[in-house]
C-alpha cells in the first residue's frame, strides 16, 4: 500500500512539475509514513511542507494542489489536507482486500524489497576470543547480528558476514599456557595451575587431544618452571608464559598455541553453524601482522597528522575527535597495542569498499565504539560508513536463579547447553525479542513453556493451526491466487479487516527493521499478527458455511500463514506445520 501511495503522489508531483509549480526531481522528496493517530488516516505525507519554500507556496495551499492532482485509484478512498500542510490518506476496503492476493502471489518473496539495491554491507559480529566455548552472551550477539544480516538481505542490500578471530596477543598466550600445563598434568607432572589461567573442562579436553596427537613430545622438566614466580597474579602468569616459550622453544610453543586456537575456532564454527549462523569470512588477526596492515594503517594516520610521539610511545590523537585522552598505538618497546590492531582491521575493511560496515559489539565496548569510529574517520573515511551497535548482556535464569558467567573460571552456561535445553527456535527468538541495547533476562522456564505466554510458541502455533486447517481440505490446499480469485468482498467482519491491516504492514516492518538494525520490531510484529489470527480463528469457522465465503476466508489465512513463515525465516526460526 505504501508503495502504491508513493506512485500516486509521484504522478501528482509530475502534474505540478508540468505546470511549473514544482521543479523537476521533486518526486525524490516523497516520504510516506503511518501517522500515530489512526484518525489521521492509514498513511500521511509531509511533502508539501518539504517543497513549500522552493515552490513559493504556503504548505497548505501546495498540499491542496497535490491532493487535487492525485489520479483516481480504487485503493484510495480519500486524501485530506490536515494541520499546516500534511496530506492524510484514507484507504478503501478494496486496498486491504488486495493485500491478500499480493501476499499469495509473492509467496516466499513477500516482504523483500530493493531499498538497498547496489549497496554493499559488511556485518561483523560475535568475534569472541577463541579462548573458550561460546556462552549465552555470545549467543545474543550471534542471533542479533545474523538476523540483521537477513533483514538487510531482504531489503536488497548485498550482505557479507564476517567473524574477526582474535588469534594473536596475550589472551592466546594464556590459552596456550593453560593447555600446555594441563597437558603436563596428564603426563603425570605436578603442576601449579595459575589462578588467572583458563580453568574450564574444555582445556583438559584440548590438552588430551594434544597428547593423543603428539604423545609426550612437549613434556619437559618443570622444576624451574615454577621457581621464584612473582606473587601478583598478572605478573605471575606473564612470567609463566615467558618461561613456557623459552622452555618449549618457538616451534613447539607455536604448535601448542595453534592446536589450542584451531580447536577453539572449529568448536565455535560448529556451534554457530548448528545455531543457523554462517559467516562468509573468518578474518584472522594474525593476517594483519603478516600482511603489514598495521604498519600501513599507522603510516596513514601519521600522514594525515593524527599520530604524535612522546617518550618513545606513539599515540593516536583521539582527543582531536572528541575522546577524553589520546590512545597509545605503539609501546615504548616497539610493540603494537590491541587498539593498533583494531585500527588496522578497520583500515582493511575500509579498503574493501563497503558502503556500510556494521560492527556488533558487546556492551562492555561502550567507550571503545566511538574511539574506533574516530580512528576510522582519521584514516580518511566517512565516519557514518562505520556503524556500531552494542548488544547488552544476557542473563540466564533457571528456576528463578541467576546462572554464573565467567570464562576464566569455566563457570558459565554455554550456547550449546542453552540450545540443547530450549532449542534453536526459542533461543533465537528470545534473543531478539528485546532491543539490542537493553539488558536481557533469559527465562528458561518460559522458553520451554507451550502456552500463549511463550511468544515464539504462540507465533509458531498460529502457523501450525493454519496448516491444520488446510490438512482437513480434500486436496490440502486452495487454488493459487492466479488460478481462482476468491471474492474477498465477502470478508466484512471487523476481525478480518484487522488481520488484513496487520498483514499490510509486513513489508514496512521488514524495511524499518533493516534500516535501523532493529530486529525486535519484526519479533513484536509477528506476536501482534499471531494474536490477531488466534482471535479470528477462535471467532469464525473456516471449513463450514457457504462455499464462496469459505474460499475467501481460506485465502486470508493462507496469506497469514505466508507472512508468519516469511517473518520467522528472517529471524532464523522455523515455521512448523504441526505442533
Amino acid at each position: 500500500m505504501k508503495q502504491h501511495l508513493k506512485e500516486l503522489l509521484a504522478q501528482s508531483v509530475g502534474v505540478l512539475c508540468r505546470q511549473g509549480v514544482l521543479a523537476q526531481g521533486a518526486e525524490e522528496s516523497i516520504r510516506i509514513e503511518r501517522p500515530r493517530n489512526p484518525s489521521h488516516g492509514e498513511f500521511a505525507s509531509s511533502l508539501a511542507l518539504t517543497l513549500a519554500k522552493s515552490a513559493k507556496r504556503e504548505p497548505r495551499v501546495l498540499a491542496r494542489m497535490l491532493v487535487e492532482a492525485l489520479p483516481d485509484s480504487a485503493l484510495l478512498e480519500r486524501a485530506e489536507v490536515a494541520g499546516n500542510g500534511f496530506i492524510n490518506f484514507f484507504l478503501s476496503r478494496a486496498a486491504w482486500r488486495a493485500v491478500i492476493d499480493e501476499i499469495r502471489r509473492d509467496g516466499e518473496n513477500h516482504g523483500r524489497s530493493a531499498v538497498g539495491r547496489g549497496r554493499k554491507v559488511l556485518v561483523e559480529f560475535v568475534s569472541a576470543n577463541p579462548t573458550g566455548p561460546l556462552h549465552i552472551g555470545h549467543g545474543r550477539g550471534a542471533a542479533y547480528g545474523d538476523t540483521v544480516a537477513r533483514l538487510l538481505d531482504a531489503a536488497g542490500y548485498q550482505v557479507e558476514r564476517e567473524y574477526y578471530v582474535n588469534d594473536a596477543g596475550r589472551q592466546m598466550d594464556i590459552l596456550a599456557l593453560s593447555v600446555w600445563l594441563r597437558y603436563l598434568e596428564q603426563c603425570g607432572e605436578a603442576i601449579e595451575f595459575p589462578l588467572n589461567g583458563y580453568h574450564g573442562a574444555y582445556i583438559r579436553d584440548i590438552a588430551a587431544a594434544l597428547r593423543a596427537r603428539h604423545g609426550e613430545a612437549f613434556r619437559v622438566e618443570i622444576a624451574e618452571l615454577f621457581e621464584e614466580l612473582p606473587e601478583a597474579d598478572e605478573e605471575r602468569i606473564d612470567e609463566l608464559i615467558r618461561r613456557s616459550k623459552s622452555t618449549l622453544g618457538e616451534g613447539a610453543y607455536q604448535t601448542v598455541l595453534a592446536h589450542g586456537s584451531d580447536t577453539m575456532v572449529e568448536d565455535i564454527r560448529q556451534d554457530l553453524d548448528e545455531f543457523g549462523v554462517h559467516f562468509d569470512h573468518w578474518f584472522s588477526e594474525r593476517t594483519l601482522l603478516e600482511g603489514g596492515d598495521i604498519e600501513r594503517a599507522l603510516e596513514t594516520l601519521a600522514d594525515n597528522g593524527h599520530i604524535r610521539e612522546e617518550n618513545g610511545v606513539k599515540w593516536f590523537k583521539a582527543t582531536d575527535f572528541g575522546d577524553d585522552k589520546d590512545r597509545a598505538v605503539v609501546r615504548a618497546n616497539g610493540t603494537h597495542t590491541y587498539f593498533a590492531a583494531d585500527i588496522a582491521y578497520h583500515f582493511n575493511k575500509g579498503e574493501r569498499g563497503y558502503d556500510v560496515m556494521l560492527d556488533v559489539m558487546g556492551a562492555d565496548h561502550h567507550g571503545y565504539a566511538s574511539r574506533i569510529q574516530a580512528a576510522y574517520q582519521a584514516l580518511g573515511y566517512e565516519r557514518d560508513r562505520l556503524q556500531v551497535r552494542l548488544v547488552q548482556f544476557a542473563v540466564l535464569y533457571r528456576g528463578g536463579c541467576k546462572a554464573p558467567m565467567s570464562t576464566r573460571s569455566g563457570e558459565f552456561v554455554t550456547l550449546r547447553e542453552l540450545r540443547k535445553e530450549v532449542g534453536n527456535d526459542a533461543a533465537r527468538f528470545f534473543y531478539v525479542l528485546r532491543k539490542n541495547d537493553q539488558h536481557m533476562d533469559f527465562d528458561l522456564d518460559l522458553a520451554r513453556t507451550q502456552s500463549a505466554d511463550n511468544p515464539v510458541y504462540y507465533i509458531q502455533y498460529a502457523h501450525a493451526r493454519i496448516c491444520s486447517v488446510f490438512r482437513r481440505l480434500p486436496h490440502q490446499r486452495i487454488p493459487p491466487a492466479d488460478e481462482v480469485a476468491p471474492d474477498y468482498e465477502l470478508l466484512v467482519e471487523p476481525g478480518e479487516f484487522e488481520l488484513m491491516q496487520t498483514l499490510s504492514r509486513f513489508p514496512e516492518v521488514v524495511e524499518q527493521a533493516a534500516s535501523g538494525f532493529e530486529p525486535h520490531l519484526l519479533a513484536y510484529y509477528l506476536r501482534e499478527l499471531a494474536n490477531d489470527f488466534h482471535a479470528y480463528y477462535n471467532a469464525h469457522p473456516f471449513l463450514s458455511g457457504e462455499a464462496d465465503l469459505r474460499l475467501a476466508r481460506l485465502g486470508l489465512i493462507d496469506a497469514t500463514r505466508q507472512v508468519i513463515a516469511n517473518g520467522l525465516h528472517l529471524l532464523g526460526v522455523t515455521a512448523p506445520e504441526k505442533m
